[in-house]
C-alpha cells in the first residue's frame, strides 16, 4: 500500500494541483483530458519516486495524443483522455501498464490528491458497471469520504485483488439526492480512444478473432435486423440471464449481424465509423459499449483451454497450480459472457457444465449453436427451462409462505390487537401476493428462448415489496399494542388514585370518562388512537378533581 512510483502529480503553471497522472513509459504519462490543455506547459511531479525529494519534470500534450470530453444528446460523456510528454524520462522501473480486465462487482483502489491531502491519499471503491455509451464504469465508493474528488482525475485504478492498473479515475460526483459516484474509464475505452497506449497494455482483448466485424460484414444485405434488435437488448441486459441463439453456418447474414453486435459491445473495438453508419443502424440494434465482458469461439477448443480464457479475463491467476475451474468456482466473479459454437467445442457436454456453473454463480450468458442437436437441446433445458422451473417453484413457495405463513398470521393476530389506517394497506398487499400467486399457478415457467412465461422478475420485486410492507406493518402494530398497554397501565394507576382521593364517594361523571376510556382500551381491535384521548380526559378531570381538594397534583 505504499506510494506506487508510477503515480504523477500534475500541477499547473500557477502551482496548483490540477489532476493525477500514470506513468507508462520512462517519457509518457497518461492523465485526463480535462487536467491540461493544449499547448499549455504542467509540471509533473513524482510523489512515489524513492528518496526524500518528489522529482518534478515539465511535460506538455503529445503530439495529437488529446481527446477532449465531448457529450452526445443524451448528455452522455466520450474521451477525456490524454498522453504527456516529459521534458526529460524517469526511471524504467518507475513504470507501470494498463491491464485488460473484466471489471463487475471488482474492488479497486486510486491514489488521488484532493484538497487537503496534497501529498496523495487512497480511495477504494466497488465497480457497480457500465454507464453511457463510451464504455465508462461507474464506481461505488466505499465510505462517504472516499469520493474522487477535484485532484483526482487521471488517478490509475487499481484492481484489489491483482493488483493491476485496469483503468484511469475520470470524475466524482454527488447528485441532488445525495448519492456518491465516482467514474472511470477502463483500459480498453482508452485503448480505443488512443490507440498507440495498446503497446502499453497486457492482457488478451476481451473478443477472439473470429469474432469481429470484418470488412464484408458492412453490406447492408448482411444485416438481420430482428436478430440484431434481440441482441442489442440482451447486451443492455434484459432482464434475461441466459439467452441461446442459433446461426447455422451458412447463414452469412446471422452470422454478420452476431459479429457487428458483439464488436460494437466491447470497449475497444467499437469506433465511431462502426456506430454512424446510418443506413446499418436501425433503431435499436447498436449495444452500448461493455455489453460483455468477454466473447470466446468454442469452435475446437476443450473445456480446459476456454476456462483457462475465462479465469485469466476475470483475473484469477494468482493460484496457477489450481485448476481453472476451481478457481473460478471458490472466486465467486461473475461476468457477461458469449461463447460461439457451443456445439463445436472438443466436448460440448464438459463446457455445459461449466457455464452451468457460471450460469449458478450469476454470470450472464449469450450461447450461440451451430445446429439444432443435442447439444442445443440440453443447453436449452440445463440453462433455460429447468433454471427457470426452479426460480418459478421458489417464488411461488415464497408468495405461499408470505401470504399464507408466520407473517401474515402475524399481521391477522395483531390486527386482532389493535387497529390503524396501516391495516388497510397490509390487506391490499396481501390480497397481491394471493393475486400472483394465481397467476403463476395458471402460467408456468418458460420452457426455453422464444417462450414468454411469467416476468419471474417482476413477480420476486413484488415478492419483496410484500414482505416489506407486511413487516412494517407488524411493526406498526406492536407498537401499538405496546403503547395500548401502557394506557392500560396508567388508566389503572388514576383510577386508583381517584378511588383513594375520593374515599369511595360515588362520581358519576368521573366514572362514566373511566369507563368510556376502560371499554376502549378493551375492545377488539383497539382503536389506541381514540383510547388514548379518553384516557388523557380521564387523567385530566382526575388531576382537577384531587387538586380542588388540595391533594396536589398526580405525576403522570
Amino acid at each position: 500500500m505504499e506510494t506506487p512510483p508510477w503515480v504523477v502529480r500534475i500541477r499547473r503553471a500557477n502551482g496548483e494541483i490540477a489532476g493525477a497522472g500514470i506513468l507508462l513509459s520512462p517519457d509518457q504519462v497518461l492523465t485526463c483530458a480535462h487536467v491540461v490543455e493544449r499547448g499549455a506547459r504542467v509540471t509533473a511531479e513524482f510523489v512515489g519516486a524513492p528518496g526524500h525529494t518528489v522529482p518534478s519534470v515539465v511535460a506538455w500534450v503529445d503530439g495529437d495524443a488529446y481527446v477532449p470530453e465531448t457529450r452526445d444528446a443524451d448528455g452522455d460523456p466520450s474521451g477525456d483522455v490524454a498522453m504527456l510528454r516529459l521534458e526529460h524520462s524517469r526511471p524504467t522501473g518507475e513504470t507501470t501498464r494498463l491491464h485488460r480486465l473484466s471489471a463487475p462487482n471488482r474492488a479497486v483502489r486510486m491514489y488521488g490528491f484532493p484538497y487537503d491531502h496534497n501529498g496523495g491519499i487512497w480511495f477504494r471503491a466497488t465497480v457497480v458497471g457500465g454507464c453511457g455509451r463510451d464504455g465508462q464504469v461507474q464506481l461505488s465508493p466505499t465510505s462517504r469520504g472516499e469520493l474522487a474528488s477535484p485532484g483526482c482525475s487521471g488517478s490509475g485504478v487499481v484492481d484489489s485483488r491483482t493488483g493491476e492498473v485496469i483503468g484511469m479515475v475520470l470524475s466524482g460526483l454527488k447528485d441532488r439526492h445525495g448519492n456518491l459516484f465516482s467514474f472511470m474509464t477502463p483500459a480498453e475505452t482508452i485503448v480505443r480512444h488512443l490507440p498507440q497506449i495498446a503497446q502499453w497494455t497486457s492482457g488478451r482483448t476481451a473478443v477472439d478473432d473470429r469474432l469481429r466485424s470484418t470488412g464484408d460484414d458492412a453490406s447492408e444485405a448482411l444485416l438481420d435486423e430482428p436478430f440484431a434488435q434481440r441482441l442489442a437488448d440482451w447486451l443492455r441486459d434484459d432482464g434475461q440471464q441466459v439467452k441461446i441463439s442459433l446461426v447455422r453456418s451458412g447463414d452469412a447474414a446471422r452470422a454478420a449481424t452476431l459479429r457487428r453486435a458483439i464488436t460494437l459491445a466491447d470497449r475497444e473495438l467499437r469506433t465511431s465509423a462502426s456506430v454512424d453508419r446510418a443506413s446499418l443502424d436501425p433503431p435499436g440494434t447498436v449495444p452500448s459499449a461493455g455489453g460483455h465482458d468477454l466473447a470466446v469461439d468454442a469452435t475446437g477448443l476443450s473445456s480446459a483451454e476456454i476456462e483457462e480464457r475465462i479465469a485469466e479475463r476475470m483475473g484469477l491467476w494468482q493460484h496457477p497450480g489450481a485448476p481453472p475451474t476451481e478457481r473460478i468456482r471458490t472466486a465467486q466473479v461473475t461476468l457477461t459472457l458469449i461463447v460461439v459454437g457451443v456445439d463445436e467445442a472438443v466436448d460440448p457436454p464438459a463446457l455445459l457444465d461449466l457455464l452451468e456453473m457460471l450460469r449458478a454463480q450469476g454470470s450472464r450468458l449469450l450461447l450461440v449453436f451451430r445446429t439444432a442437436g443435442a447439444a442445443h437441446r440440453h443447453a436449452r433445458y440445463q440453462l433455460v427451462a429447468e433454471p427457470a422451473r426452479q426460480r418459478h417453484a421458489r417464488l411461488v413457495a415464497r408468495l405461499e409462505e408470505t401470504a399464507t405463513g408466520p407473517l401474515a398470521t402475524a399481521l391477522y393476530e395483531r390486527m386482532a390487537a389493535v387497529r390503524t389506517e396501516d391495516t388497510r394497506h397490509a390487506d391490499s398487499v396481501l390480497v397481491s401476493a394471493h393475486a400472483a400467486l394465481a397467476d403463476l399457478t395458471r402460467a408456468p415457467g418458460a420452457a426455453g428462448e422464444g417462450c414468454r412465461g411469467p416476468d419471474l422478475a417482476r413477480y420476486e420485486r413484488l415478492a419483496e415489496r410484500v414482505t416489506a410492507g407486511l413487516a412494517r406493518t407488524i411493526g406498526t402494530l406492536d407498537r401499538l399494542r405496546d403503547r395500548r398497554d401502557e394506557l392500560r397501565g396508567r388508566l389503572q394507576s388514576y383510577h386508583v388514585l381517584h378511588q383513594q382521593a375520593t374515599q369511595g364517594e360515588e362520581d358519576l361523571a368521573v366514572d362514566a370518562l373511566y369507563l368510556r376510556a376502560h371499554e376502549l382500551l378493551r375492545a377488539r381491535p383497539c382503536d389506541v388512537q381514540a383510547a388514548e384521548a379518553a384516557v388523557d380526559v380521564y387523567v385530566r378531570r382526575v388531576e382537577r378533581g384531587d387538586a380542588g381538594r388540595n391533594q396536589g397534583g398526580v405525576p403522570s
